[in-house]
């Protein structure tokens, strides 16, 4: 498990093929890289989006969320960097890799630790534009896509309750 915090811009496609090199007999990995759009959800135009972190705090709320995700799912590999400072439009803001035996785990735990990242992650995010900036947070849209995880857990609960 590795998880970074990058005040410059960083090459995905590098960073999976630095992740995959140090594979030993995994059978699936899945990438996922988060950019930064040119439009707000208001369709205006943004210059930049700014996030700002506590870097100790950032790291181990980011870290907090990869080791659950270990916990979780059988993966046997992660790899988590993150974007702070000014991010222009089309620069990645994220990138999130998962090792697994088998495709299934290494999904589930790459959209798991997305889901928590988007919404837990200490980081304080403001949108520039011409106007000035404004100060963002994450939408309902993704709460509930955080909260599956939730409701997952609860019916695995439930289905292992009624084997018993």
């Amino acid at each position: 498990m590795a998880v970074e915090l990058h005040e410059r811009e960083f090459d995905p496609a590098a960073l999976l093929a630095q992740f995959s090199s140090e594979l030993d007999d995994e059978g699936a990995v899945v990438s996922f890289t988060g950019r930064a759009r040119s439009r707000a959800k208001d369709g205006g135009d943004i210059e930049a989006l700014i996030l700002e972190k506590y870097r100790g705090v950032t790291l181990a709320s980011m870290r907090a969320i990869a080791e659950e995700a270990h916990t979780r799912f059988p993966i046997s590999r992660s790899y988590v960097v993150h974007r702070a400072g000014r991010i222009l439009h089309g620069e990645p803001i994220v990138f999130v890799a998962t090792a697994s035996a088998h495709r299934r785990a290494a999904f589930e735990a790459a959209d798991y630790m997305m889901d928590r990242l988007k919404t837990e992650a200490v980081f304080w995010k403001r949108e520039e534009r011409e106007a000035g900036s404004s100060w963002i947070e994450p939408t309902d849209q993704d709460h509930l896509d955080n909260a599956r995880w939730d409701r997952r857990a609860s019916e695995e609960l439930c289905r292992e309750s009624m084997k018993v």
